[in-house]
C-alpha cells in the first residue's frame, strides 16, 4: 500500500452517539473527539514532511479536506496522484487550486459586490447632481420672489411687519438651501473621487506589481470571458503556462532582487514576441500564462517555441554584480481551451504539458 493510500484507508473516527445511561460512555466522547484530532493533525504533519511541502494555508486545507474525507475529491485526487507514480508537489497542489470551482465562485462573487459599489456610487452621484440642480432652481426664484416683496412694502404697518418676519424667514431658508447645495456639491466631489479610487483599485488588483503584467486574477477572469466568445464564435482558443527553469538555483546563487529582475526580463521577452493576439500574465511565482486567441494547441506551441527561443537566446547579466546568469530559459506547457466544453480541463492538461517539458529536459514546450 502506497504511503498516500494508507493515509486515506485510516479515516478519523468521528465521535460515537452517546447513549444517556451511560456515564462512562458520556465522558468517553470528547476523548474520543479530541483523540481524533489529534491522529489528524499528526497524519497532516506527516504528509507535508514526506512530500516535502510548504506549511501554508492552501496546502494545509488541502491536505486536511482530502485526508480527513471531508472533501472526497481531493482524496480521490491524492490516490489517483500516487497511483500514476507522479509526485504530490507544490506545483500539483497549485493546480488542484486552479481547478477549484469554489475559488472561481468567489472571485465572480467579489466581482459581482465590486460592480454592485460601483452602480451605487453612480446613482448616488446622478441623485446628488439632479437635487443639486434642482435645489439652485428653487433657490434662484425664491430668492427673486423675495426680492420683489421687499420692493412692495413702504409702510411700516402691521401688515408689514409681518411681511417683514416672512421675508426674514425667507432670506434664512435661503441661507439654508445654500448651504445644503455646498454641501450636495461636496458629496458629488467625494463620490466621483471614491468612483476614481474604485476604478484605480480594481485596475490595481489585476496587475502584478513586479512585472507589472496581469496577474492570476486578471487571467481568470479572461479566461472565461474569452473562452465564451471563442465558443460563441466557433473560433479556437488554447493557453499555455510557463515555468523558469531552475529558478530556485537563480535565486540562491544571485539572490532574490536579481530573481525579480530574471522574471520582469522574462516578462518582457514573452509581451515582446507573443504577438498582439495573445494575452499574457504573471499566474504567481515564476510561472507565467498566455492566451491564443484564434490559435489551435499546434499553432499555439509554435508561437510559444518562437518566443522560448528568443528567450534562450539572450544573455543575461546580473548589473549589480556583473556576474552573468547565463542563459536562462523556460518550458511551457499547451492546450486548448476549447477541444471540450470544459474549460478548467485545460488547464489541468496544459499543467501536465508543462511537467512533462520539465521532466523531458526543460526548454520546451509540449502540448497536452
Amino acid at each position: 500500500m502506497s504511503f498516500t493510500s494508507r493515509f486515506l484507508a485510516r479515516p478519523v473516527r468521528p465521535a460515537a452517539s452517546a447513549d444517556p445511561s451511560s456515564t462512562a460512555e458520556d465522558a468517553a466522547v470528547p476523548q474520543r473527539a479530541t483523540e481524533a484530532r489529534r491522529a489528524l493533525l499528526a497524519r497532516i504533519g506527516e504528509f507535508v514532511e514526506h512530500h516535502d511541502l510548504a506549511v501554508t494555508a492552501p496546502n494545509l486545507a488541502a491536505i486536511c479536506g482530502g485526508l480527513s474525507g471531508s472533501h472526497p475529491e481531493l482524496a480521490q485526487a491524492f490516490a489517483a496522484r500516487e497511483m500514476a507514480g507522479e509526485p504530490i508537489d507544490q506545483r500539483w497542489l497549485d493546480t488542484l487550486a486552479r481547478l477549484d470551482p469554489d475559488n472561481h465562485a468567489r472571485i465572480a462573487a467579489l466581482e459581482t459586490l465590486m460592480d454592485t459599489l460601483e452602480y451605487a456610487l453612480m446613482r448616488f452621484a446622478q441623485t446628488a447632481r439632479s437635487a443639486q440642480c434642482e435645489t439652485s432652481d428653487h433657490r434662484g426664484a425664491l430668492g427673486l420672489q423675495i426680492e420683489a416683496m421687499a420692493a412692495e412694502t413702504l409702510a411700516p404697518s402691521a401688515a408689514a411687519t409681518e411681511l417683514d418676519r416672512v421675508l426674514d424667514l425667507s432670506r434664512a431658508m435661503l441661507t439654508r438651501i445654500a448651504a445644503v447645495e455646498d454641501a450636495m456639491a461636496r458629496s458629488e466631489a467625494e463620490t466621483a473621487r471614491l468612483r476614481d479610487n474604485l476604478a484605480r483599485a480594481r485596475m490595481e488588483a489585476d496587475v502584478d506589481h513586479l512585472t507589472r503584467l496581469p496577474n492570476r486574477r486578471a487571467f481568470e477572469r479572461r479566461l472565461v470571458s474569452a473562452a465564451l466568445e471563442a465558443r460563441a464564435k466557433d473560433e479556437p482558443l488554447s493557453l499555455a503556462f510557463c515555468d523558469v527553469d531552475c529558478f530556485k538555483q537563480i535565486n540562491d546563487r544571485h539572490g532574490h532582487e536579481a530573481g525579480d529582475r530574471v522574471l520582469c526580463a522574462i516578462a518582457a521577452t514573452l509581451t515582446e514576441h507573443a504577438g498582439d493576439g495573445c494575452f499574457v500574465a504573471r499566474h504567481g511565482g515564476e510561472e507565467f500564462v498566455l492566451l491564443f486567441y484564434g490559435m489551435g494547441k499546434m499553432a499555439a506551441r509554435l508561437r510559444l517555441d518562437q518566443v522560448r527561443r528568443a528567450q534562450a537566446a539572450r544573455q543575461l547579466v546580473n548589473r549589480e554584480t556583473g556576474e552573468p546568469f547565463g542563459r536562462v530559459t523556460f518550458s511551457g506547457g499547451v492546450a486548448e481551451v476549447t477541444e471540450d466544453s470544459d474549460t478548467r480541463s485545460a488547464l489541468a492538461r496544459a499543467d501536465a504539458a508543462l511537467y512533462r517539458a520539465k521532466q523531458e529536459g526543460r526548454n520546451r514546450v509540449v502540448v497536452g
